[in-house]
């Protein structure tokens, strides 16, 4: 529920009431300051794309023993194995991806102040637990082993999150007005910025005023034109799987006084989502369910029946974030991800298994493909081919990045299974894009920067409208990382 109106000049302006928004919020509002957070949604759709996460946040850590005063009590820790990961992998991890194009300075803060984070945010209520249904894999011995350097997420996913932070914020004393568009933000000439200009739902603007602003708003995945400009045409119609309130209002309000951009603006993040599910799109009920993100273990073929991408490169935390693209690249913008019978526990069960999931079953490859759509010829052969290439020499196990591979073109670099099982398990796959890279340019306090390098007074900036931290590809969970420990340090100085 929104609280009592505030007066026109506050405090801090937060615009965005995901994570980074929050968070920013919460490190202004522990200093005392007054906090109005604006975000474009209605109370019923709000929580931008945080909303439609897994909660999931790549965290360095010692292991379970150095989790263990964050997370919820559970039973199965007892049987867990969680192991390090370290602030040179982490480093390493988003630099390798972004192939080295990310800011240093920003990814050493980034990476060495998310332990802190997390933990500051559990202080102030926030529950967290380890990702047994998506980063571990259940032994025979009844041992599980997490996997992938990505092991902690919000109890209830991105639903719980923004939950928790909701109710948090209040007893802070953060007001929180929702259908608050931000159209402009307030500076007279080269001073500080000082309010920003809001759209109501009904066409009026009114202005706020404060002593600073935090962007927390988001990117431009949700708009067709920007997509269109920044990635081609072809981005123009692709699936939305977060929120369609990212439309880069403020990435242009930003530049228009003053503020200039950096990253990566020619590929966003995108994966593969359900092509053929009715309501595959920003869909609140099913958020991260509608991904189809178990395609290491399996292959993925074009309506040609053909092979496109390794698709055990690496652990899917390190892949998926590009894997949509690929799939856009194809005929008709759709690919099929095949499994047999053998592999098929091994699928994520919230994906794989959710009501109405899109799936093509059959008992051999040529009716799987009679029955998918895709070249029956052409699939026979692929599957063929890649069969006859899988390296037995090496055991099948998906807990580690096992050298299992086929070598065909292109390769499969790991967990290269033979299709050879039936019943074989069929599922079509689109893009969707997820958020962008590119965003406004800025300094490891989160001031957002001008054409002089110079931070412009009284602005700050935080998670997906942030730039320069990821290029091409990021590990998974490190967004959310980013928007706490930038929004903690926008608060913390606004």
């Amino acid at each position: 529920m929104n609280q009592t109106s505030t007066p026109d000049q506050v405090d801090v302006i937060v615009v965005g009431g995901g994570n980074a928004g929050f968070c920013a919020a919460l490190a202004a509002a522990e200093r005392g300051r007054r906090v109005v957070l604006l975000e474009k949604s209605p109370q019923l759709f709000a929580g931008g794309n945080s909303y439609y996460t897994h909660g999931a946040t790549r965290i360095v850590h010692d292991g379970l023993d150095d989790l263990a005063a964050i997370l919820e009590p559970d039973e199965r820790h007892a049987v867990s194995v969680v192991p390090t990961y370290t602030a040179e992998e982490y480093i390493d991890d988003i630099t390798t991806l972004s192939q080295g194009r990310n800011d240093p300075e920003r990814t050493r803060v980034l990476v060495t102040e998310s332990h802190d984070a997390l933990v500051w945010l559990h202080s102030l209520g926030m529950k967290y637990e380890l990702l047994y249904g998506r980063q571990a894999h259940f032994l025979p011995d009844g041992s599980i082993h997490f996997w992938g350097g990505l092991h902690v997420g919000n109890v209830g996913t991105g639903v719980g999150m923004m939950r928790d932070y909701t109710a948090v914020a209040q007893r802070l004393g953060v007001e929180i007005r929702y259908e608050q568009r931000v159209t402009a933000l307030l500076r007279d000439g080269d001073g500080p910025v000082t309010g920003v200009v809001i759209e109501a739902p009904d066409g009026s603007t009114t202005q706020l005023t404060a002593e600073s602003v935090v962007l927390a708003a988001g990117g431009f995945h949700a708009s067709p034109d920007l997509r269109a400009e920044h990635y081609g045409e072809e981005w123009r119609d692709v699936v939305v799987r977060g929120t369609p309130s990212s439309t880069g209002d403020l990435l242009v309000a930003a530049t228009a006084i003053g503020a200039v951009t950096e990253g990566d603006f020619e590929s966003p993040h995108s994966t593969m989502i359900d092509a053929d599910y009715p309501e595959n799109s920003s869909n609140r009920e099913l958020t991260n369910t509608l991904a189809r993100l178990s395609y290491p273990v399996g292959i993925m073929v074009n309506s040609d029946g053909h092979r496109f991408v390794d698709e055990g490169a690496h652990f899917r935390n390190y892949t998926y974030s590009k894997m949509g693209r690929h799939v856009l690249a194809q005929p008709g913008g759709r690919a099929w991800q095949l499994f047999d019978n053998s592999v098929r526990p091994d699928l994520r069960v919230d994906q794989y298994d959710m009501p109405g999931a899109s799936v093509i079953t059959a008992d051999s490859i040529e009716q799987l493909a009679e029955k998918a759509g895709i070249d029956p010829v052409g699939l026979a052969a692929t599957v063929a081919e890649f069969n006859a290439s899988v390296d037995q020499s090496h055991p099948y196990d998906p807990t580690v990045l096992d050298g299992r591979r086929a070598d065909v073109e292109p390769p499969k670099s790991n967990w290269a299974v033979g299709l050879s099982h039936p019943p074989y398990w069929c599922y079509p796959v689109t893009c969707g894009i997820t958020f962008t890279y590119g965003g406004l340019a800025s300094d490891a306090d989160a001031r957002v920067l001008d054409e002089s390098g110079a931070p412009i007074a009284g602005l700050f900036v935080a998670g997906e409208l942030m730039g320069g931290l990821y290029y091409g590809g990021y590990p998974g969970g490190t967004g959310l990382a980013a928007g706490q420990v930038f929004g903690r340090r926008a608060g913390a100085r606004a």
